[in-house]
């Protein structure tokens, strides 16, 4: 069975003996996120003393061949070494089962598979149903899930079925709500967990800390004191053979609507009445309907769109987009998108929120930028000297994980001069560079019936409902209206004069370093 010891200071939840079904099971999110996260909960002791993992697709390969895939899945992208010890506990209870995702007696001849498992191990076992394959089948698996009765396995008990449904949720508005649908006729909102793996990223888990745990910031985190927040979520790599994919996608689809928003959701939330999952999932949601309509016509628009141009990535030549093995020579899908946001609430009334993503950027960054206002220059604003930079406080989550706050500080001298500092702090370098992964929290808050960093269907639903008008419109358009930039660039021109409107601009990566 999947486990290990734990040591005393392991933390225990006590989730009951557990079955973990991963539909799309020889996929790369398997190999290289999933199998790795659920052997280092077992490494940490945090799975169950019994807990079994069925993969599940539609090619026939025998038990043997799944658990030698799953080893050299772990030997590549474990952050750990798996020991023999270890991985003989491991394999004892690693089995595949082969079948379509819209065969209906091939889920049933995999709940006769579970069914089996309880009678050896002599008792009920929650099943985790892990939905990790393209979205197009996301449906059929959803509707044989309820249809083989698996969805209501001991339903209202502790060992209820429970289903985590990977991203993209829809395609727009009309498509989330019609898996939505799905998904409220098979299951109870409780069972359902739809996964976005930034969530589980410690300093996203940490942002909510750091602004009500902090009263430096909680007072002042408001329109009152802060001028602008900017998140901005970088690649600095192409499309690479996900090609045929992301054409059918874009940046708007792939990053913004779920990454960018979850990000800003937490960033703008008020404060939740409990750390109770819903308490802070009601808060996200109210956040998100506190969203302005974007203007997407006319001479200032608060969305915009491009595409990459060849270039230049760390001294090496870079291809268009439209040069891109799988992309369509008359292609008008953007790999890069930027909003102009505005909460139209108490706390952020007038307040701009600057979101980007895209690819083939200047450098692979995630962060959020909090930019405070500036003091009334009354002492230190009529000499060119004595420039007072705006205080910032930069989340930076990925790569190298940590938070920064940047000051005004007098130069040593013995004339005044102002300069920039900062005071930063590190999750490497303060707590070691084995941080779980992502995949691991969430893998563990939902064999725990833990919401809190899982999206709520409503919240999926508002989140699209911002968006799909711009991707209407910008379908009605074809390619008129797609900038261009150049690979290694931070993007179009455009992107810079939409902050520049209201007299801002973009600083990950141009104003500090």
């Amino acid at each position: 069975m999947i486990n290990s010891a734990a040591s005393p200071s392991t933390l225990n939840r006590k989730t009951p003996p557990t079955i973990i079904v991963i539909f799309g099971a020889s996929g790369d999110l398997t190999s290289r996120k999933l199998a790795p996260a659920i052997f280092n909960l077992s490494k940490d002791g945090l799975l169950p003393q019994r807990c079994f993992l069925i993969g599940y697709g539609r090619s026939a390969i025998s038990d043997d061949k799944f658990k030698d895939d799953i080893k050299e899945a772990l030997n590549a992208h474990s952050r750990r070494k798996i020991e023999a010890s270890t991985w003989d506990t491991l394999e004892k209870n690693l089995f595949f089962h082969a079948g379509a995702y819209d065969d209906l007696e091939s889920f049933i001849s995999l709940g006769e598979k579970i069914s089996k498992i309880e009678e050896q191990i002599g008792c009920s076992a929650q099943c985790l149903f892990y939905v990790s394959t393209p979205p197009g089948v996301f449906l059929p698996i959803l509707e044989n899930l309820g249809e083989s009765g698996l969805a209501k396995r001991h339903r209202g008990t502790e060992t209820a079925s429970k289903v985590i449904i990977e991203k993209p949720f829809g395609r727009d508005l009309q498509t989330a709500r019609e898996l939505n649908q799905v998904i409220n006729r098979r299951f109870d909102e409780s069972q359902v967990f739809r996964i976005d793996h930034y969530l589980g990223k410690e300093t996203v888990q940490s942002l909510l800390v750091q602004r009500f745990a902090n009263s430096i910031f909680e007072p002042i985190w408001n329109r009152n004191y802060v001028s602008s927040v900017q998140i901005t979520v970088s690649e600095d790599l192409g499309v690479g053979n996900r090609g045929g994919y992301y054409d059918r996608s874009g940046a708007l689809r792939d990053m913004i609507q779920n990454h960018v928003m979850q990000l800003l959701a937490l960033t703008a939330m008020e404060p939740p009445s409990s750390l109770d999952p819903e308490s802070i999932r009601d808060e996200k949601v109210k956040a998100l309907k506190a969203l302005k309509p974007l203007v997407i016509e006319g001479d200032s628009p608060e969305v915009i769109r491009a595409s990459y141009a060849a270039g230049l990535v760390d001294g090496l030549p870079a291809k268009a987009y439209l040069e891109e093995e799988g992309i369509p020579k008359d292609s008008g899908t953007e790999t890069y998108a930027a909003l102009r946001l505005y909460l139209d609430n108490w706390r952020w009334k007038g307040v701009p929120f600057f979101l980007r993503s895209g690819k083939r950027l200047a450098m692979k960054a995630s962060e959020i930028v909090v930019q405070f206002s500036r003091p009334p220059a009354i002492l230190f604003g009529q000499d060119s000297r004595l420039k007072v930079s705006p205080n910032l406080l930069v989340i930076r989550i990925q790569p190298n994980e940590g938070v920064t706050l940047y000051l005004n500080s007098k130069t040593p001298g013995l004339e005044t001069k102002l300069q920039q500092i900062k005071l930063a702090f590190g999750y490497e370098t303060t707590f070691g560079s084995n941080t779980p992964e992502a995949y691991e929290r969430l893998i563990l808050d939902a064999l725990n019936g833990d919401g809190t960093l899982f999206i709520r269907g409503d919240e999926a639903e508002t989140s699209w409902s911002l968006l799909s008008p711009v991707l209407d419109y910008w379908n009605s358009q074809g390619k008129y209206g797609l900038e261009n930039y150049a690979s290694g660039t931070w993007g179009p021109l455009a992107a810079d004069k939409l902050l520049l409107r209201t007299d801002h601009e973009w600083i990950t990566g141009r104003n500090y370093d």
